[in-house]
């Protein structure tokens, strides 16, 4: 990776504007856009963060496809333990795993289909550019008031 001396003045600049909006008590979320740029983005402009370990889905769209399929899981999940009732025997337990595990990943894709959504119509409304995937890589120490080698003040 080349350095880019510009792009580290920006990056900068975007950090000091983060950290003086936190300390003021504003919920925000620093992270890198789509065309690589630092951005200090409000706490609802971000609905989930695909590439860190959770979701690997990047559009609201997407996780509401994987919530489609968690329910016909599930209902497929259902039909597979009650169907032996219906011919006189006894449920199929096994069921029971396929059931507890889309039991639990509906709701979840549900949830962050939701905060992904809300976020881009509130990213699309305020102007603000599309989030990246994966970890930020930019921290400046000295500019940040909370860094381990920065003395404690005292208030």
């Amino acid at each position: 990776m080349v350095y880019d001396r510009e792009r580290d003045q920006r990056d900068r600049a975007v950090y000091a504007e983060h950290q003086t909006a936190v300390a003021a008590g504003e919920k925000r979320v620093l992270r890198r856009t789509k065309t690589g740029e630092l951005y200090s983005y409000p706490w609802d402009e971000i609905g989930f963060t695909p590439g860190r370990g959770h979701a690997q889905v990047s559009t609201w769209w997407g996780m509401g496809i994987l919530l489609v399929f968690s329910v016909l899981l599930f209902i497929w999940g259902c039909w597979m333990l009650l169907s032996p009732i219906w011919d006189g025997e006894g449920p199929f337990w096994g069921a029971l795993w396929i059931i507890g595990m889309t039991g639990f990943l509906t709701p979840y894709a549900l949830i962050l289909a939701r905060a992904e959504y809300r976020g881009k119509q509130l990213r699309k409304l305020r102007g603000s550019p599309e989030p990246g995937t994966g970890n930020l890589n930019a921290h400046f120490p000295d500019l940040d008031q909370n860094a381990p080698d920065r003395p404690k003040t005292s208030t």
